[in-house]
């Protein structure tokens, strides 16, 4: 307490002692997005698949809960913390992970491999999720909007080698071994005539990793094979590429940049537009949406037993095959047949239809006419900004798994974080 007419300040003492011990609960604010988190785990999830992965073992310190595990697993990747290292960090120095983990502290190993041991289960979890928000109102089944973002791999591009470089690289590395096994047989022959041919008194250092790079190189080579003859191609295109980290990510166009490319995924989602709750989670290494239509039409009608009445999907997406079939479930398809934009100006044809107007022409003018536009508007408005909140609002730009089945299950996993931010808004409310 100052006597010179100073200002008074409240009493800080940083050494003083809890007399009690602090109960983080109410450190916490009630409507924090972790309490939400900790309530969907608690008492609305099925845990029985992840319980029965643990079993009793002989000896040895107890398990960490998987509770709290997945808790502190499902609240990183909300707010864009997905390290297992950095999770680790954060049960000391943030308030909620530390909420979420009652104060105790996993290390980063334990945390990296209850990640992907329960890899498997983040389906089931996603569709868990799904229908909490169903049965919150926020998914109603009205408009679904389709798209595509280009998530960058665990891997860099340049540990990619194109089909031809690999072939070059085959005969190159054949050549060494021929000139290799002929430099041995003249030293053999140098030796047997100056030591004999039973003695050998020196051991000479050849180079041997030529071995492992022609193997890889070989095995490299078979995949794109492989992968040419299921796309129906008798060879792969010389500019095919195989990365040798994840050899299931491809060279793929960078959503942001149409300039630019990534050593990538191309992450699909299907998102209820009125919510934009996610509805749909998949992951393919094709460059284009154009395929994938029908099978994720088929995807939501498993994730919701039933299809939407309306289907939003941009010129990627345009396909007769495709559409005809998706169509034929009784879907109202909006998808225009070239590069469009709703607010361009151009005019919807005036008009009965031509009697030949082709399946093109009717698309394009569908989407062109008063009723397309409205609808087609809500596709800008419910996916697109749900690529926003996971790649800036959260930081979630690059998958931390390899491999496809690994990287399309933690898609989901990030998908169904998506989702428990949209329950936790809806509470709020």
């Amino acid at each position: 307490m100052p006597t010179d007419g100073g200002p008074t300040f409240r009493k800080y003492d940083p050494k003083q002692t809890l007399l009690l011990p602090p109960n983080l609960d109410e450190w916490l604010p009630k409507d924090h997005l972790a309490r939400i988190v900790a309530q969907v785990v608690d008492e609305h999830l099925d845990l029985g698949p992840l319980l029965a992965t643990y079993r009793n073992a002989e000896g040895g310190f107890p398990a960490f809960d998987p509770r709290l595990q997945l808790k502190v697993l499902l609240y990183g990747y909300c707010v864009g913390v997905v390290s297992s290292r950095r999770l680790e960090k954060a049960t000391y120095e943030d308030l909620a992970v530390r909420w979420l983990a009652t104060d105790q502290h996993p290390h980063f190993t334990t945390l990296a491999r209850f990640r992907r041991r329960n890899l498997p289960l983040m389906d089931g979890l996603f569709h868990q999720v799904l229908a909490l928000c169903r049965e919150a109102g926020l998914v109603k089944l009205g408009r679904v909007a389709l798209d595509g973002t280009k998530i960058k791999a665990s891997a860099s591009r340049h540990k990619s080698k194109s089909y031809a470089r690999l072939r070059e690289e085959e005969d190159e590395l054949r050549r060494i071994a021929r000139e290799i096994l002929r430099e041995a047989q003249k030293v053999d022959e140098e030796e047997d005539k100056l030591y004999g041919a039973e003695k050998n008194p020196l051991v000479h250092p050849f180079p041997s990793d030529w071995k492992e790079r022609l193997k890889k190189a070989k095995e490299a080579r078979t995949a794109l094979e492989e992968r040419a003859r299921k796309d129906g191609k008798e060879e792969p295109a010389t500019t095919a590429q195989y990365n040798f980290t994840d050899p299931d990510s491809r060279i793929v166009q960078d959503s942001g940049n149409k300039r630019a490319f990534i050593q990538g995924y191309n992450a699909q989602a299907a998102v209820d537009a009125e919510s934009q709750v996610i509805v749909m989670a998949a992951i393919t290494e094709e460059n284009g949406d154009g395929r994938h239509l029908g099978p994720m039409v088929e995807e939501i009608a498993r994730e919701l037993g039933g299809v939407p009445p309306k289907l939003l999907a941009d010129a990627g997406y345009f396909s007769e095959s495709q559409i005809r079939a998706v169509e034929a479930k009784g879907v109202s398809v909006y998808c225009p047949p070239d590069s469009w934009r709703v607010t361009d100006g151009t005019p919807c044809p005036r008009g009965r239809p031509p009697n030949a107007e082709t399946f093109t022409q009717r698309f394009r003018r569908k989407v062109r006419s008063r009723r397309g536009r409205a609808e087609y508007r809500w596709r800008k408005v419910s996916v697109e900004p749900v690529f926003g909140q996971i790649k800036q609002g959260r930081g979630l730009r690059q998958f931390h798994l390899r491999g496809k089945a690994k990287v399309g299950a933690e898609w989901k996993l990030i998908c169904l974080t998506h989702n428990l931010r949209k329950l936790h808004v809806a509470s709020l409310g």
